[in-house]
């Protein structure tokens, strides 16, 4: 096997992991999405909204603060934020999981004069955090391969989706916490 051929076997391999880590947190998601409400959800279950805030939060400061560094020709530095990111933004889809795994589920008010606002950035952050996984997945491949060129292009979409999508998720946390019962 030439290098070659080995390069292209490892490329294939990890778009395909990617894929299937993608397809796999989606359908857990939506699986969740479907449970029915636990009997009895532990106290510091109800923990769990606050801290994916704070994840989607902090990990909204370490892409901007990433941003800034690759500007400043910072490889080091932007690429130890940007998996500082992933490991936030990991920890958050666990924590998330764990806390749908309850079944909760929270409305926001039908006759609230915000709910169609709500609706609409709640929306757009679910469909946009369903695309972003395999973006972001294979924006850090390509960085961590040094693929220089395609990271940058993939990067002009993933970037903005995914800091969308955290700044969103803070958002919809603001938005809908104070109608959490637990």
């Amino acid at each position: 096997m030439t290098l070659t051929d080995n390069l292209k076997s490892r490329e294939q391999f990890y778009k395909k992991l990617i894929w299937i880590i993608s397809i796999a947190v989606f359908a857990v998601v939506v699986i969740l999405s479907q449970l029915p409400k636990a009997e009895t959800i532990p106290a510091w279950a109800a923990l769990l909204p606050g801290l994916n805030a704070v994840l989607n939060g902090t990990t909204t400061i370490l892409l901007l603060v990433s941003l800034w560094f690759i500007k400043k020709k910072d490889v080091a530095m932007h690429k130890k934020l940007n998996l500082a990111a992933c490991v936030l933004s990991t920890v958050f889809l666990l924590s998330y999981v764990l806390f749908h795994a309850f079944g909760v589920e929270t409305r926001f008010p039908a006759e609230h004069p915000m709910r169609p606002m709500y609706l609409t950035i709640l929306s757009t952050h679910i469909v946009l955090a369903a695309i972003v996984l395999p973006l972001v997945l294979l924006s850090l491949y390509r960085g961590l391969v040094n693929q220089v060129s395609l990271h940058r292009k993939i990067v002009r979409w993933s970037y903005p989706i995914w800091l969308y999508v955290t700044i969103t998720g803070v958002i919809v946390y603001l938005m809908i916490s104070p109608y959490y019962k637990f």
